[in-house]
This record gives structure tokens, sequence and C-alpha cells, in this order.
């Protein structure tokens, strides 16, 4: 009996989104109107590549992001989850899909020693180039046309299950936890049996109930928390059954 816990990052492990924090970095902490007027919708991560040019020529070095990074607060209770589900990982694997990058996610779950709670992190990967400027690439290609261009979290979610399963290993059942409106298509591909978890408020929550009142709901039970607290509850209850 083992569950799959599948965590979104920005808003919902950490309580900022980590692309915009790093403006922090930036002279006078904000970025030129030429420059925050240019990103498309979809196009999030070429708007990124961007962002990252201009710290690089403004002199921002690695040492000084990552100060930065890890200063973010994390969501209120996500601490005390993260040690739960660390003390119980014989019960859950743990995955997270996110649009942030990896160079972040990495310096803010080293930082906070939560790195061995997760098994896989699916981000954008991201490296620092030889004259120190962060860049970032997409993580794949796919066809879907609900998803911006980088990443399709349906696609990442489908291929580890189907990866899992090659080695014998299928879940009771499926935790999706996340707030943005591109957790929308994993959680349409959760069965009855699995559980969606939108963050109170944002915008998973608010498609999830317009689904509803058009008549096309989702598959999976859904359980809105406002608390990291409030997920930890249900895990509790989950393996207590």
């Amino acid at each position: 009996m083992k569950f799959l816990l599948v965590f979104d990052f920005d808003h919902t492990i950490i309580d900022e989104n980590s692309d915009t924090w790093i403006v922090k970095c930036a002279p006078e902490r904000k970025l030129p109107n030429g420059l925050r007027n240019s990103y498309q919708p979809g196009h999030w991560t070429e708007y990124m590549g961007r962002v990252f040019v201009y710290l690089g020529d403004n002199g921002v070095k690695e040492d000084e992001m990552k100060r930065t990074m890890t200063t973010i607060p994390f969501t209120a209770g996500m601490i005390d989850l993260l040690g739960f589900i660390g003390k119980n990982k014989e019960l859950f694997d743990c995955i997270i899909v996110s649009d942030s990058n990896t160079v972040f996610i990495d310096w803010i779950l080293k930082a906070a020693d939560f790195h061995k709670v997760f098994d896989e992190v699916f981000t954008n990967p991201a490296a620092f180039s030889s004259t120190g400027y962060l860049t970032v690439q997409h993580f794949h290609a796919h066809h879907c046309a609900k998803c911006p261009k980088n990443l399709c979290k349906r696609k990442v979610l489908k291929e580890f299950l189907d990866k899992q399963l090659e080695q014998g290993i299928s879940y009771t059942q499926i935790v999706y936890i996340g707030d943005g409106g591109n957790d929308l298509c994993p959680v349409m591909f959760l069965k009855k049996n699995d559980i969606a978890m939108p963050r109170q408020g944002y915008m998973l929550e608010k498609k999830i109930s317009q689904l509803a009142q058009s008549l096309s709901p989702v598959q999976c039970s859904v359980l809105v928390w406002s608390s990291a607290t409030d997920i930890m509850s249900y895990l509790k209850l989950l393996i207590k059954k």
C-alpha cells in the first residue's frame, strides 16, 4: 500500500513565486518596464531567460541569487508536513512537478534539508553558464493545447506512472497538491479514487469549481486546503485506514 504525493512548488510548497522573487536581486529590486512588458502568454520560460540575462548584465552573481532565494518563506504548515512525509517515506512516494527551475528548487530544498523527502523533481533544467549567467530551458515538448509550451504536467505525471508500473510499482491513491491554472490538466487525468488538493483562493480551486458548475466535474475527489496542516490531517487519516 503506497501513496503518491504530487506537489507543485510555487505558492504550494513555498508561499511565493520563485521566478518573481529573484527580482529582489535586480538593481532597485525591480525590472525595467520594457523587460517587464515583454512577457507573452504561454512563453514564461523565454521571459525568465531574458530576466536572467538582465541580472547577469548587471553583475548579479550566483551566490547573491542563492542567498536571496533561500529567504523565501515556506507556506504555512509546510515545514511540519514535509517533516511528517520524511518520517513516513515507506508509505509515500513524493514528486514535484513545477514550472520553476532545477537551480531554484534545489537551493531551496537543500537549504531547508528537505531534498530527501522528494523522490524526483520535474522542472525546467537550469544551469549557470561559463560567464556566470543563469540559463533555463524548456522541460520538454508536448502537444497539449491547454498547457504552456514548455511543460504539460499531465504528460509528466502519466510518464512517471508508466515508468513506475514497468518497475512493478502502482499506487493505492494519488494525492495532487497545487494551486495554479497549469495544475488543472494533471488533475483532470486523476481517477475516481485519487484526490486533488487545490489551495484555497487560488486559480486551481476556481477552475475546478467552474468545471463543476458547467456539469463536467473532475473525476477525482477534491479537498481544498489553506494551510499544509490541512494536508497533513488528510494524510494521517489515509495511513490510519
